[in-house]
């Protein structure tokens, strides 16, 4: 195990990613569990304010991003510097994307349903820079065997073949089939070969002179979402928390 973590983890000086994307993911849920605690109106935890404003963890995610990232860009990835840098990078990268759905629509609607964009967005970040993370990189690591440099040229190859099938699959709509397509091989093959959702550009090209398979994918694509979004938003819920129900609408009169 220690040979394997100096070679693939210190030598290629991957560890202030490994630092960042542990804090990120720490990061988000501790910010998840206190502000389910501050909605329920248990422990000791609270509201920021200051003059009577609402101070959002984004402010303080945004300070600690740009110092972190600033710290990283003038550190030494194999230094204790760029250990900190990356760490104070990824606390702020959590807090900043906890809230992503904040700045997305200029409103507070962290617990609305359009807040779910944000527990989104922080999977899809961590799935990524795990991904990187993980990757075998031919770079970086000294003294490889002429086989170890094939093994670990093989595997980009499949991972760039794997990914210009997720590029298929993005194009057909299936943007989550397409994101962990990315991570998991032959996921997103699936994505890629099925019919592609109504409104993705794979259909405005290639369906609009073919009403039946424009039909169809209007037919596959009502009944997967009618199947899905239940189970959807209660994996949603149980991460980021159930959002408030929308407020009913009065019909306006004349």
């Amino acid at each position: 195990m220690g040979h394997w973590w100096e070679r693939n983890i210190l030598e290629p000086g991957k560890l202030p990613l490994l630092l960042a994307l542990t804090s990120f993911v720490v990061t988000f849920v501790v910010t998840r569990i206190i502000v389910r605690l501050i909605r329920a109106g248990k422990g000791p935890f609270g509201n920021v304010r200051a003059g009577g404003v609402h101070i959002h963890h984004v402010v303080p995610g945004v300070v600690l991003t740009v110092v972190g990232g600033f710290g990283a860009v003038a550190s030494d990835r194999h230094g204790a510097g760029g250990a900190i840098a990356a760490v104070v990078f990824g606390i702020g990268a959590g807090l900043v994307l906890d809230e992503f759905a904040l700045i997305l629509h200029l409103d507070d609607v962290y617990w609305s349903a359009e807040g779910r964009k944000s527990v989104e967005v922080v999977v899809i970040t961590a799935a990524l820079v795990g991904l990187l993370l993980a990757g075998f990189s031919p770079f970086g690591v000294n003294d490889l065997s002429q086989d170890e440099v094939q093994d670990r040229g093989g595997a980009i190859a499949f991972v760039a073949a794997n990914f210009l099938v997720s590029l298929v699959a993005l194009s057909k709509g299936k943007a989550r089939i397409a994101v962990f397509g990315v991570i998991v091989p032959l996921l997103a093959l699936g994505g890629a070969l099925r019919l592609a959702r109504p409104t993705s550009p794979w259909a405005r090209r290639f369906y609009g002179r073919r009403p039946r398979a424009r039909a169809r994918s209007l037919l596959r694509a009502y009944r997967h979402d009618r199947r899905w979004a239940g189970p959807r938003r209660t994996v949603q819920d149980w991460i980021g928390g159930k959002p408030d129900p929308s407020p009913a609408r009065l019909p306006s009169g004349d």
